[in-house]
């Protein structure tokens, strides 16, 4: 608000405390001045003591009332509406703008491998960490027999688990850039915390130690053999802490804990971590988020705690894949809840798969910041009614993803840039297009591609040739070998057709088997299928027909075509021009096709019209006569036709 002062100089009224007399000279000689002042929406006046206003007084308040009701009914609704819906811009919405929007020299997060452990009593024995579900992008599930990882897909969750997790964050303990080097340093650092702040008493350290300390048991890991002697030790000791820990001094159950718990972890992955093929799947920066939860008897109230590290680290055995740690959740809870604690735990697991809570995860500051990624999420889910859908119904990931740069350019400010070939998000459709992936990057040196490529296939060069030598396998292997001969015995008959036997099936064998071999070796696509197709045989019979009307010879012009066709293959690849693929569409594609399909169909006409000349239609032929033909060998004429 604005206050002007022009005609006449408004006196202070606290000059009254001051010895002070302005004369007139002093009045008139003020300029004209401007004050601002900043209230907020929240300010109020405060209420002062008046009095009591009379009768008359009271009549005509109540009469301006009944006006002003009267004029601003459809005012006062309009301004309920609108403090019932939430504002345009959601507080949260601002404060992932501010978050999103912040200029950072840094690189981009890495991306992350989720995995969720569950606390399960394994074969009967003590209750150890065992892996439920993985997320990369989608979720997958260990099936009922715990013997195989389910397919990846949509991870469905229920609302009032993400409401819950929101509570969580609410009221659990948030760690963020803790500085740690091994996981045990990590469970002390969160357990004092906890203790600090009174969310957890001091007696059930120990306990809560003990649970987080336990040995982690993966899908890939086949269950350990023991000696009797160490599972009577572990039973034991596990009896007594949590059976009857009054028995014994504080000492003896920290030699427990440290015996039959620390002893399982390890600061280096394991052999099972270094071989898991899984690990193909991630990216050489990945980084891992570890989800635990699972139910206890000895807690009262769920013991929460949110944890990002300074530095991704290596925690041993924790994670399935040879992966640093950078974000682990914990949720340990009373008895009688485990469900509700399973579902939470994929609540976080999918919102860290998620690309903007996960960006926000990694630039969060504070603990509103993790609940305004929580909001956000929110504001996005679509919820399904119950009962007109089967939740057990697992969703397949669509073929292509949608781009997330839509929500991540609306709170960072930018633009929302499409790709020529990709279709806009806003109608609800998926994004097409190729995406800008490391493969399409365009490096600007000589052969820059080409050794990237040979750089990133290198390490897994043999063991795609081992990994095949498994009963899995050969289901493969059969319909591949299948589809190329019959491919092969196929189209190199029509070519023989085509190319008066210039080329034939047995060319057409030799061909695909060399060419494939080779391809298969240096390419590094195995399942890719190689053989002569239907454009090839359109393209070798219209040279055939170019060469035979030209007085060319076929096979020598058709030699010096594949080295030139060789040579311009081998400038593409040292000029890094594959990445234009990307601004490629798929109207050169259908249009090929339709081509193609024409030719076909042409040829079929023709080869008919063909045969109806050669073999006409007898249209003198009568049923009743048919008894009366004969047939007779006579010497062929070759001046004469036969029908």
């Amino acid at each position: 608000y604005y206050y002007r002062m022009e005609d006449e100089a408004v006196l202070d009224r606290g000059a009254s405390f001051l010895k002070h007399v302005c004369d007139e000279e002093e009045v008139e000689g003020h300029h004209t001045i401007y004050i601002g002042v900043h209230v907020p929406k929240s300010y109020r006046r405060r209420r002062r003591h008046r009095r009591r206003p009379g009768h008359k007084e009271k009549k005509e308040k109540e009469k301006i009332s009944e006006n002003y009701s009267d004029k601003s009914d459809v005012e006062n609704a309009d301004e309920t509406s609108s403090s019932i819906l939430k504002p345009l811009i959601s507080p949260a919405a601002e404060r992932i703008r501010f978050i999103l929007g912040e200029e950072d020299d840094s690189p981009a997060p890495p991306q992350l491998f989720t995995e969720l452990d569950e606390l399960l009593a394994v074969d009967g024995q003590e209750m150890e960490w065992k892996e439920t579900a993985r997320w990369i992008k989608f979720e997958e599930k260990v099936e009922q027999g715990g013997e195989r990882w389910s397919k990846p897909h949509v991870a469905t969750l229920s609302l009032h688990s993400l409401f819950e997790l929101r509570t969580c964050i609410e009221k659990g303990s948030i760690m963020l850039d803790m500085e740690a080097a091994s996981l045990p340093q990590v469970v002390e650092m969160i357990v004092d915390n906890q203790i600090e702040t009174g969310l957890l008493r001091s007696e059930l350290k120990d306990k809560v130690t003990y649970t987080l300390l336990r040995k982690h048991r993966h899908q890939t890991k086949k269950s350990n053999l023991r000696s009797l002697a160490d599972i009577g030790k572990t039973v034991s000791s596990a009896s007594r802490m949590f059976s009857n820990p009054d028995n014994g001094s504080p000492a003896m159950t920290h030699r427990n804990l440290t015996s039959t718990s620390l002893n399982d972890i390890s600061d280096k992955p394991e052999k099972d971590q270094l071989k898991n093929k899984f690990m193909k799947k991630l990216p050489r920066d990945a980084e891992a988020s570890n989800v635990l939860v699972g139910e206890v008897d000895f807690l009262e109230n769920p013991f929460i705690a949110f944890v990002r590290l300074q530095q991704a680290v290596m925690l041993g055995a924790l994670t399935e894949v040879p992966v640093p740690t950078r974000f682990l959740f914990i949720l340990l809870g009373p008895k009688g809840k485990a469900k509700s604690y399973h579902e939470i735990g994929r609540a976080i697991a999918t919102l860290m798969s998620d690309e903007v809570f996960h960006d926000i995860a990694y630039k969060a500051k504070d603990r509103q910041d993790l609940i305004a990624g929580i909001d956000e999420f929110l504001d996005e889910v679509i919820v399904l009614p119950p009962g007109e859908w089967d939740p057990a119904i697992r969703i397949e990931p669509p073929k292509s993803l949608p781009s997330s740069d839509k929500r991540k350019n609306m709170y960072s400010g930018g633009e929302n840039l499409q790709m020529n070939g990709d279709t806009p998000h806003d109608g609800g459709h998926g994004g097409g297009g190729h995406g800008d992936c490391e493969e399409l990057q365009r490096t600007g040196r000589f052969c820059g591609g080409l050794i990237k490529d040979i750089k990133r296939k290198a390490p897994f060069f043999a063991s795609d040739f081992y990994d095949a030598l498994n009963i899995q396998a050969l289901s493969a292997v059969l319909f591949i070998y299948l589809a190329t001969v019959t491919n092969a015995i196929t189209f190199g008959g029509l070519l023989g057709d085509a190319t008066e036997n210039m080329q034939g099936v047995l060319e057409s064998f030799l061909g695909t088997a060399v060419t494939g071999a080779i391809f298969c070796l240096f390419a590094g696509q195995p399942l890719t299928i190689l053989s002569s197709t239907g454009p090839v045989l359109v393209f070798e019979r219209l040279l055939f027909n170019f060469s035979k009307d030209n007085d060319f010879d076929y096979l020598e012009f058709r030699l010096w075509i594949g080295l030139w066709s060789a040579f311009q293959c081998l400038i593409l690849v040292a000029t890094d021009a594959s990445f234009l693929v990307k601004y490629f569409t798929r109207f050169t594609e259908e249009g090929f096709s339709s081509l193609i399909s024409f030719i076909f169909i042409y040829d079929a006409f023709k080869k008919m019209i063909k045969l109806a000349d050669h073999y006409p239609i007898n249209s003198q032929f009568k049923v009743d006569y048919i008894t009366h033909y004969s047939c007779a060998c006579e010497p062929l004429d070759p001046g004469k036709r036969m029908f």
